[in-house]
């Protein structure tokens, strides 16, 4: 069929979606930031079969649902209306969820519905990963069976009320922070982690503090350290620990309110965005290797299980700053010197990664200069992955990656990816050629041919692409809270299975013949070069871009590598 994507933004559920129903066979366009004279536009142009929301902000004009079947996604169960549906969910504390399928009507969430599935809702997740994750599969299943419902021609979609089938109806008002506003005077640690999740990450808790007013990103428990309530007590690679009425949680990011006519403000890790205001406070680091029984916040852990290591890590937003880069070289460095055969990297719920902190860069007196430090962090750590030829390495994506995120798994011998997950392989839509070695792991991976049109075509890929393709070894089909102890379960099997030490043999003679062939280095100085020029020479696009992602301005139209009709990754040659 011919399917119009409209979405408010082109998000990673979106995304999804699009790559989805490409896999399928489907002909996809999408108008993003949706206006209704583009969308009017886009309607006339495509002549769709069926037009599709999945993330939607605003309403679908009477002109173009009177003319066109439209089907809107609502993150809520059957009967759930209102903006905020996620937030209230995590705030008061639900176990279960489900998303919906309707029909735009002139009834906001009101519509016919052509399908409903209800999912788990994990204790201790916050919103962006519930999601990105529990969310995402079950809105992919709900979608894909409403647009096999509509291709069948045969199925009449279910009022909400009538004969048989009366739903409850529970419409929520717009989560306000009156409501997310922390008493840290009274509430518990629980009360306000929870609160902390409901806000995740956006649009934060907003509290008065250090004499300022910041919106508040990210919460997790610390089991150790105690002061008085909501004073801050300790800091953690970024991260700010304060005290509550019966514990602490850690907040890893601040987000300064915007004043009046001022400029959009954006997260950084709490020690940066309090800079100067931030008082004297003990750096109180974690253990790598976390003793049995602590419940504390780090987002690098190492633990072992006979002759596998697990290096898991997990960055804000799959954002890693140069700090970051370094300190997990450091930890990986470490996990090369422990006496196993196989180091499994990643294989929390969430992002893999993105690649660089643009937020971080933003923030920088030199953004051009960040940005150098921190592609060079990234390509060591590349490199330390690609050099070890004493194990085997695996990469365990358990969340969505993009850019050189997607390339530091590459630097792996093996790529496992959760089905659900997505991977961006590309550079361009931020203006940048790339580093972290792609030009030599893309190629020799999926071939230069489908290296050049992954770049170039800069779409989102699903993992059975990916693995049809050879970017992905292995998909793991189990649910978000599933894929840690599966991809333990695969690794043992993986460093029992008697060939192991011929594989890491045969590794290292392959290592030494590329190298022979052409030197790592002088791939790491051809990429290099061309990220000089985008970081430093006039007129590149690369910090207007970068601006403009970071302070989320709006997008004018549907950006023009996603306005033209595609059958998804179809485009990719077999």
């Amino acid at each position: 069929m011919r399917i119009l994507l409209v979405a408010s933004v082109f998000n990673s559920l979106t995304q999804r979606v699009f790559a989805e129903l490409g896999d399928r066979g489907h002909t996809v366009a999408v108008c993003a930031g949706v206006d209704d004279d583009l969308l009017r536009e886009a309607a006339s142009r495509h002549a769709p079969d069926l037009i599709v929301a999945p993330m939607l902000k605003s309403v679908i004009p009477r002109d173009i649902w009177s003319a066109y079947t439209c089907l809107v996604l609502h993150p809520g169960p059957l009967g759930d209306r209102g903006p905020s549906s996620l937030d209230w969910a995590i705030h008061e504390g639900n176990t279960r969820w489900g998303v919906t399928v309707l029909q735009a009507d002139d009834v906001m969430d009101g519509g016919d519905v052509w399908a409903s599935v209800d999912c788990p809702l994990p204790p201790a997740i916050g919103k962006s990963d519930f999601y990105r994750n529990e969310v995402s599969d079950a809105a992919l299943e709900a979608v894909l069976l409403a647009v096999r419902r509509f291709a069948s021609g045969t199925h009449i979609p279910r009022p909400q009320h009538g004969p048989g089938w009366d739903i409850d109806d529970h419409t929520r008002p717009y989560h306000r922070q009156v409501v997310r506003r922390i008493d840290w005077s009274t509430d518990s640690t629980d009360t306000v982690l929870r609160k902390l999740r409901a806000g995740d990450s956006q649009p934060g808790v907003l509290d008065d503090f250090l004499g300022g007013e910041w919106f508040l990103h990210g919460g997790h428990a610390e089991d150790e350290l105690r002061g008085s309530p909501g004073a801050p007590i300790a800091t953690r690679a970024g991260a700010l620990c304060r005290a509550t009425t019966d514990g602490a949680v850690w907040i890893p990011e601040l987000r300064p309110r915007r004043r009046a006519g001022g400029p959009p403000t954006f997260k950084l890790p709490a020690t940066m965005a309090l800079g100067a205001g931030l008082p004297p406070l003990p750096e109180v680091p974690a253990p790598l290797v976390l003793p049995e029984g602590r419940r504390t916040w780090s987002d690098i852990r190492y633990r072992e299980d006979g002759p596998v290591g697990f290096l898991e890590f997990g960055f804000p937003g799959g954002a890693m700053s140069t700090a970051h880069c370094r300190r997990l070289l450091d930890a990986y460095r470490h996990a090369c010197s422990r006496p196993t055969s196989v180091l499994v990297l990643g294989g929390g719920r969430d992002f893999f990664s993105n690649g660089i902190h643009l937020n971080v860069i933003e923030a920088a007196p030199d953004p051009a200069a960040e940005s150098w430090a921190n592609i060079d962090a990234m390509d060591d750590l590349v490199e330390a992955i690609l050099t070890t030829t004493d194990r085997l390495t695996i990469a365990a994506v358990a969340g969505n990656a993009a850019a050189g995120g997607v390339m530091l798994a590459l630097a792996t011998d093996e790529v496992w990816c959760r089905h659900g997950a997505l991977l961006n392989p590309h550079y361009r839509l931020m203006g940048l050629y790339g580093s972290e070695y792609w030009t030599y792991t893309l190629p020799r991976r999926v071939g230069a041919t489908v290296a050049e049109r992954l770049t170039r075509q800069a779409l989102p890929v699903t993992t059975a692409t990916a693995h049809r393709l050879g970017l992905v070894d292995r998909v793991v089909a189990v649910g978000p809270q599933s894929f840690a102890g599966e991809v333990a379960r695969l690794a043992r099997l993986t460093a029992s299975n008697p060939h192991v030490q011929n594989r890491i043999g045969t590794k290292k003679a392959i290592r030494e013949r590329d190298e022979a062939t052409k030197p790592l280095a002088d791939y790491r100085a051809e990429e290099l070069a061309a990220m000089h020029r985008n970081f430093f020479a006039p007129g590149e696009s690369y910090h207007a871009r970068r601006s403009a992602f970071v302070r989320k301005g709006p997008a004018p139209c549907t950006p023009p590598h996603l306005a033209t009709e595609a059958s998804g990754t179809a485009a990719i040659p077999d």
